[in-house]
């Protein structure tokens, strides 16, 4: 189960509730689910109730209780804790988590892309400054996996070395034709977005290209990156560098399994990445709403985290045979290795198989 069709799961209950005379709302257009927050449980959490609280005209909790019984009911949820003030903690069953093991293997590092174009026409300008121009081609990527038309200009030509270390990828500049991505769409006068992130505070290239984007991506719009050599070290200390070697721990683990001759097969597997991962297409189509890239790479540190604990129980130990479990553990990582992989490309930062 998706983020989006945990919504509708939750809206569903609003209505049976509205319907059997428990509640006196309007039932909203969607629901908010999210990772629980601090104090929660489960897979995902909705502030549904405190949202319907005042239009019913009951306390929150009253509101959350009448959900809750509604919820319990639904399939492929296993559990509601009603958690703080009236927020409903949702726990998925045991074969949602296969199925969205199963979608993340099925369409690769494309899982979370919109699966045909919109009607969104973009054009992203941003100054002659590295750090906006890195934002504009991080964000550009979004929007386009989005199904998005984007088109980039910047106010002044690029710098030879921009292009070529940090592989920016510009559809105009001063002097050059216009060159949508997407010449095969009749596009009309685009709206322009300014991007103006907090501009470098030195020269990034010594860096080299994945470092010298992720200083740029990682922190918000606002925040004055940090251009160090922190950015380089090959130690947990380096969010990026826990990205890549999850990312690489995950493919190794593919090839040992084919040498002990067993492959990776969705199964029952809780953990607590599941919940990210089945969460990883809302997070890049806020990402590109919100155009925020920075969202999208302390997503991918999330899941990193999360999913390095159980690396260390997906292969069989001495003389154990591989199991169904085993199979199910395999298929987890490699759908986080996936993720993992996809995000970063849309950061323009390469995911290595050995670190």
């Amino acid at each position: 189960m998706t983020p989006v069709e945990l919504s509708r799961t939750v809206l569903r209950a609003v209505r049976r509730a509205v319907d059997e005379g428990e509640l006196r709302v309007a039932v909203p257009e969607r629901a908010v689910v999210t990772a629980p927050g601090p104090g929660g449980c489960g897979d995902y959490a909705t502030n549904i109730a405190l949202q319907l609280a005042r239009p019913a005209g009951q306390p929150p909790r009253d509101v959350a209780g009448i959900l809750q019984a509604h919820l319990l009911g639904s399939d492929g949820v296993a559990d509601v804790v009603i958690t703080g003030p009236g927020f409903l903690n949702i726990s998925l069953g045991e074969t949602v988590t296969a199925a969205v093991v199963e979608e993340i293997l099925r369409r690769g590092t494309r899982y979370g892309h919109a699966q045909a174009p919109s009607a969104d026409f973009v054009q992203l300008v941003c100054p002659r400054e590295v750090r906006a121009v890195v934002v504009m081609d991080a964000l550009a990527r979004i929007l386009r996996s989005q199904g998005a038309c984007v088109h980039t200009r910047c106010e002044a030509e690029l710098p030879p070395e921009w292009v070529d270390i940090l592989g920016l990828r510009i559809d105009a500049q001063p002097n050059q034709p216009n060159q949508p991505n997407q010449p095969n769409r009749q596009r009309p006068a685009l709206p322009h977005y300014p991007v103006r992130p907090v501009p470098a505070p030195v020269n990034p290239l010594p860096l080299g290209r994945d470092a010298a984007r992720w200083a740029f991506l990682h922190p918000a719009a606002h925040d004055r990156p940090r251009i160090t050599d922190e950015h380089l070290v090959q130690r947990e200390s380096n969010p990026l560098f826990r990205v890549r070697y999850a990312h690489a721990r995950t493919r190794a683990l593919g090839r040992n399994a084919a040498d002990l001759g067993f492959a990776a097969e969705a199964g029952d597997v809780r953990h607590d990445v599941t919940a990210l991962l089945a969460d990883h297409p809302r997070v890049l189509a806020q990402a590109a709403a919100d155009r925020a890239p920075d969202r999208l790479a302390r997503h991918l540190v999330s899941v990193a985290d999360a999913v390095l604990p159980l690396l260390p129980a997906v292969l069989p130990r001495g003389a154990e045979k591989p199991s169904a479990a085993h199979r199910a553990r395999l298929a987890l990582a490699e759908a986080a290795g996936t993720v993992l992989a996809g995000g970063l490309s849309l950061l323009g930062i390469d995911a290595p198989d050995h670190i």
